[in-house]
């Protein structure tokens, strides 16, 4: 984990590192990166928003920077919390100064001091994100790492510079950084750190639902969001910020039958379906797959422990959860109703027998996200038994297959009735009502069914048809 001073200094090499050491000198400042760039730097993982610490004004420093970075440079001033923002090109860098903070019991927003650098490093979440490089002349690339952050890097661990339950109490939100931090990097919480997690956990209820949900997105894009998941189960903090999750939990055994621990079992989808995409809301759709199992499971005698509709009940559940999480109410969360409705129909094409119809139902019900849907249901086998999982896995392919074909002979995906309602009403004579819902569906269901071809020609004979069999007659016979 080590890096020489030459190599470090070499990180810091390019304009925009040069331009804001000869001005912190010009305004007689100290001035250091922290936090997450320079862990970033001896972690070996790209980097494009810096944190700027000056013992002085912040503000003033980002000013006078964004003056010689010209008209490509472009500043945003929070003086409230005594930031200021650049964005320059593809970076962002955040200047503050160096401050000490004190918190009262009912709120993570701190009484804010200015204070030396020692202040800031001793407020710094974690140990790894204390670390310090001067950026003034004299000092250039020195490192400044009073916590040992290196040490526990090299011992892939997260711990708090200081009292974890003050860090912790002090700003809850650090506890679920501290998870976050453990499942994007794969280190391990050291113990004391974690059991003040445990200790502090209905702190969390005092951050605002909108840091909780950013904070638990970064966990679900993780490449092992179940790491997550699983510390935020055993802290206690889970039950708390997401109950229908915990919900899943457990096992059950009547008469010798029992089913799977669908807590587990989700967080397995979860993971797989980390290993194909990082679709956030792919994500969210293996998190929320089966959410609905423990409204939905009965005991029958004779076929056990059933979970019907869990799918469509699911469906229902979900904007209460999203609204209630600070989730979008909008077509990402349509997307997750729709994946969360339609998980359980590949399963059903498998079989060799399987009408044509059915396959075209699917294809226009998941339109764009079909691909999508496969992959979930891919992720949704959690089998233990490899031959199991193979068979399983070839039995997709098929479907795949039969996905593909059945597309390219009919292209059904997304279509839309060759006649719609605005032209069915001009040629009955119709005003909008019942009737012309129903001649609109009786097409779009006998293109799916196969009874006609998707074309104009084929619908408007069908639509004639189903017509007079209700007693309507066409006061428009030219067609178009």
């Amino acid at each position: 984990m080590h890096i020489e001073h030459e190599d470090l200094k070499k990180k810091f090499s390019g304009k925009i590192f040069e331009i804001i050491s000869e001005t912190a000198d010009e305004m007689n400042l100290e001035c250091y990166a922290i936090g997450g760039y320079v862990r970033d730097i001896f972690l070996h993982r790209p980097s494009k928003d810096i944190d700027i610490v000056t013992v002085g004004r912040g503000i003033d420093l980002a000013a006078a920077i964004t003056k010689k970075l010209g008209k490509k440079a472009f500043l945003s001033v929070f003086k409230t919390f005594g930031t200021a923002q650049i964005k320059y090109k593809d970076l962002e860098i955040e200047f503050v100064g160096a401050r000490k903070e004190s918190y009262q019991r009912d709120s993570r927003k701190p009484i804010v001091e200015d204070g030396t650098l020692e202040d800031d490093q001793n407020r710094r979440d974690f140990t790894i994100n204390a670390l310090a490089v001067c950026l003034n002349k004299k000092r250039f690339g020195e490192l400044l790492d009073p916590f040992n952050g290196l040490e526990d890097m090299e011992n892939l661990t997260i711990k708090t510079p200081l009292d974890p339950d003050i860090t912790f109490s002090d700003d809850p939100l650090r506890m679920m950084r501290a998870i976050r931090f453990s499942s994007q990097l794969g280190f391990d919480i050291e113990a004391d750190t974690f059991d003040a997690i445990t200790r502090n956990r209905e702190r969390i209820e005092i951050i605002s639902k909108e840091r909780i949900i950013d904070e638990l997105n970064k966990i679900i894009l993780s490449p092992k969001p179940s790491i997550g998941f699983r510390q935020l189960d055993i802290t206690g903090i889970l039950p708390i910020i997401f109950p229908e999750l915990v919900a899943l939990k457990g096992a059950e055994t009547k008469d010798g039958i029992g089913h799977k621990d669908n807590f587990y079992h989700t967080l397995a989808v979860l993971d797989n379906i980390s290993l194909k995409t990082d679709n956030l809301w792919l994500r969210w759709a293996a998190i929320l797959h089966d959410i609905a199992k423990p409204a939905t499971k009965r005991w029958d005698n004779k076929l056990g422990w059933t979970f019907h509709n869990h799918n469509f009940i699911g469906e229902k559940m979900i904007p209460n959860i999203f609204k209630r999480l600070k989730l979008p109410l909008n077509e990402k969360m349509k997307y997750v109703q729709k994946m969360v409705t339609l998980h359980m129909r590949p399963q059903v094409l498998v079989d060799e027998d399987i009408s044509d119809s059915a396959v075209r139902r699917l294809l226009f019900e998941a339109g764009d996200d079909i691909d999508d849907l496969m992959t979930l249901c891919e992720a949704d086998i959690t089998s233990k038994n490899p031959e199991r999982v193979r068979r399983y896995l070839r039995n997709f392919e098929i479907v795949r297959q039969k996905l593909k074909d059945i597309e390219e002979k009919d292209n059904v995906r997304n279509f839309q009735p060759p006649i719609d309602g605005e032209e069915i009403m001009q040629i009955f004579g119709l005003t909008p009502c019942a009737e012309v819902g129903r001649l609109k569906s009786s097409i779009k269901d006998a293109i799916l069914d196969g009874v006609i071809t998707n074309d104009y020609e084929s619908a408007y004979q069908h639509l004639i048809a189903k017509a007079k069999k209700i007693g309507l007659t066409p006061i428009k016979t030219d067609k178009r």
